[in-house]
Order: C-alpha cells, then sequence, then structure tokens
C-alpha cells in the first residue's frame, strides 16, 4: 500500500493506536525521535497485552527505537476521522509526549533523531524572524482569509491570523494588503511561541501543507510560489506532524511555570548552556541578565563548586539542578524563567 500523508497504515482489526513524541536537547538543538525515514512517529497499536496506554507506548518505542524512556505524559487523544479500521471505525490516537536523553549507538536502523524545525521552520525565530514568514506565508493566508464566504467571516480569519502570527491589528484588517505591508507590518514581539499547534492547525485548515486533504487544489487554486514545498518543512504520515506541533505548544508553555527543562539537560551544566537549552524548545533568543536574575529568584540552580574545562576563554561554573526543585518536578509546582 502506498502511504500518502493523510492516509498511512493499512486497515487492521484495533480501534486504538498510541504515539510517542520523545524530545531531546542535543548540542543545544530541540530534537525528536522519528521512524520510517524521519516520517513518522513510534508508534503501534493498543493490543491486549497491554495492562495499560502506557505500558503500549512503552513497548512500542522499545521495539521501534530501542531509546530508553524516562519522563512520559499523555499528551492528547483525538478521534482521527480520515482513518478507518477493518470493521469501518474511525480510529483514535492517544499520544504521548516524552523528555529523554538523546541515544545514537543503540539506535533501530529505522529510528532517527531529527531537528523539530526541519518540521517546523517558521518557529525557529532565534535568529530573527524568518524570512517565509513574511514573504510567503502570511501573505498565502491572507489570501485565503479572503475566500470565507462573507465580510464577517474574512475578518474573523484575518484575525486569527494576526494572533497566531504576530501580525499586527492594521495589518489583518486593511483589505487591499500587499506583501510590502506585512514585511512593514510584522513585528516578533507580538509572537507567541506556545501558539505553535494553532500556527500548523491554520496552515492545514488553509490547505497550504500536504497533510491536509485540499493541499492539490489549493496549490492549483492559489498558484503557491514554486519554493513552497521546499520551505515549508518536512511533512509526516498520518497527523504526525501535529502531534509535534502540540508537543511543542505544550512544552514552551510548560517551561514558563514548571522545571521540566532538568529532564532534558545534562547533571551539571553552565549557565549559558541551560539558557541555550531554553532557547531551543522556545525558539526565541532571551536576555542574558534577566534569565540569570530569575533562575537566582527562583532558587532552581546550585554551584557544583567546579568549573568547565574550556578550550578556549575562562572556565565558566558548572551547576546543577537542586535535588528539592527535582522532587518538586514531580508535583509540577515551581517555574522556569519566561520569555522576556
Amino acid at each position: 500500500m502506498t502511504l500518502s500523508y493523510s492516509h498511512a497504515h493499512q486497515e487492521g482489526s484495533g480501534t486504538t493506536e498510541v504515539v510517542a513524541v520523545l524530545i531531546a536537547i542535543t548540542d543545544h538543538t530541540a530534537r525528536v525521535l522519528t521512524v520510517d525515514r524521519g516520517k513518522l512517529l513510534p508508534n503501534g497499536p493498543l493490543m491486549p497485552l497491554h495492562r495499560s496506554l502506557q505500558a503500549g507506548v512503552r513497548e512500542w518505542v522499545e521495539e521501534q527505537t530501542q531509546q530508553p524512556l524516562g519522563y512520559i505524559e499523555q499528551l492528547y487523544t483525538f478521534v482521527d476521522t480520515n482513518r478507518r479500521n477493518a470493521d469501518g471505525h474511525a480510529l483514535v490516537y492517544v499520544s504521548y509526549l516524552g523528555l529523554v536523553q538523546e541515544t545514537q549507538a543503540q539506535l533501530q536502523s529505522q529510528a532517527q533523531w531529527r531537528d523539530w524545525y526541519e518540521y517546523f521552520p517558521w518557529e525557529n525565530h532565534l535568529t530573527g524572524v524568518p524570512d517565509i514568514i513574511e514573504r510567503l506565508i502570511v501573505p498565502e493566508l491572507l489570501a485565503w482569509a479572503d475566500t470565507a464566504s462573507d465580510a464577517a467571516a474574512i475578518s474573523r480569519r484575518r484575525q486569527r491570523i494576526g494572533l497566531c502570527w504576530g501580525v499586527g491589528v492594521s495589518l489583518v484588517d486593511n483589505k487591499s494588503i500587499d506583501k510590502q505591508s506585512v514585511n512593514k507590518d510584522y513585528a516578533d514581539s507580538d509572537w507567541v511561541a506556545e501558539h505553535a499547534l494553532l500556527r500548523y492547525e491554520m496552515l492545514y485548515e488553509a490547505g497550504l501543507i500536504p497533510e491536509a486533504p485540499t493541499y492539490p487544489a489549493s496549490y492549483l487554486d492559489s498558484k503557491l510560489p514554486n519554493e513552497w514545498s521546499k520551505v515549508m518543512g518536512v511533512p509526516m504520515y498520518y497527523d504526525h506532524r501535529r502531534v509535534i506541533a502540540t508537543a511543542i505548544s505544550r512544552l514552551r508553555a510548560k517551561i514558563e511555570y514548571q522545571p521540566l527543562i532538568f529532564g532534558l539537560t545534562p547533571d551539571v551544566f553552565t549557565l549559558s548552556e541551560l539558557q541555550k537549552s531554553v532557547e531551543a524548545l522556545s525558539g526565541t533568543a532571551l536576555h542574558k541578565q534577566n534569565f540569570r536574575r530569575l533562575l537566582d529568584t527562583q532558587n532552581l540552580v546550585m554551584p557544583t563548586g567546579e568549573s568547565s574545562s574550556a578550550s578556549r576563554g575562562r572556565p565558566a561554573k558548572l551547576y546543577r539542578f537542586r535535588h528539592d526543585i527535582e522532587l518538586q518536578s514531580l508535583l509540577m509546582d515551581s517555574k522556569l524563567p519566561k520569555r522576556k
């Protein structure tokens, strides 16, 4: 069976599937574990021999990747009406988020760690607003907004574009918009990192990504730019890219009030390394002094008394998360610094 981006697995008799989004930070880069040449997340049907959903997740991840699992939590559940089992029943997706340390030597041959910005290039604002947002995405979304049934629907779509993509009010209210106005009115300060899922779902709704059932028709009708398929990220089978977008939104929201980052960092680290790890998840640069001031205020880390063996420059002090913070993280009642 040939797999398409919106229809993938062969029909089976089960009605529930589990899928895992495993996240690691390696060399200050947010990475996601994939299978099938980067087109799928570790996944499989829930079987009678599985005592729980979590047991099913762990078994499929171990079988397909051999990646050791640490902290995992349920991400979300939804019914995929585009996929049916052999009896005609829609499949239920149950997804899980796991925070792990990346391993390479033990991975199965089909498993690969991939930079998550390969799938969502518009989410990476570490060096400023990506060119594709101003030059391609927002103009195409505004063109899609204008295809709505009436003036009120057009206005609502434009307002949603403004909220999701950080576009100013004057832009979405302007009915004779052009690309020059987009470039002038776009402000990165209005970008909300946690809206990753909303942005992906808007592109899906507009038929601007290969996973959308209307993508071929949209491509022909709107005459998308020639480079569109090259800059919109790597597509995935099923709704697996949507599952990653959900995980990105969840993590970006949680690192503002829960110390989940400790599950992604080495036992000891410099403050600069910790900041870069948080930035890798948020996709935005943080102000160094504000970041360290908030770390001090929230009393999250403590010095080890040792320094890094830097090859150049002055060695930096090494830190670790306080032991009581790691214990508190189980109850999720601490904070990490917010984006400034």
